[in-house]
């Protein structure tokens, strides 16, 4: 289901969007719902990466295993060669 919303759009903004729209063979519209479509996708995505790092901040003060970034990279950088490489022992936790 769709609704109409109005949005006042500044002159010169219209205007790059129109041109936009025609050069790449697309409506104005359809520009514009695919460009507001993205940006609240990226919103979300960072409101949902922004939650869990704070879950991580207070699972860590919590007592929560802690890694070394080398140890974390060395293991990434085995598994490329063995799926089943062991991980690497946390230095708190």
């Amino acid at each position: 289901m769709t609704s109409t919303t109005t949005l006042k759009i500044p002159a010169p903004l219209k205007a790059r969007i129109a041109r936009l729209a025609q050069e790449t063979n697309q409506s104005p519209h359809s520009l514009m719902i695919s460009a507001v479509e993205r940006e609240v996708e990226r919103a979300e995505r960072m409101r949902a990466f922004v939650r869990e790092a704070q879950a991580a901040d207070r699972a860590i003060d919590a007592g929560a295993a802690v890694y070394a970034a080398a140890d974390v990279h060395a293991w990434m950088a085995k598994l490329v060669r063995n799926p089943k490489a062991a991980k690497p022992k946390p230095w708190r936790g």
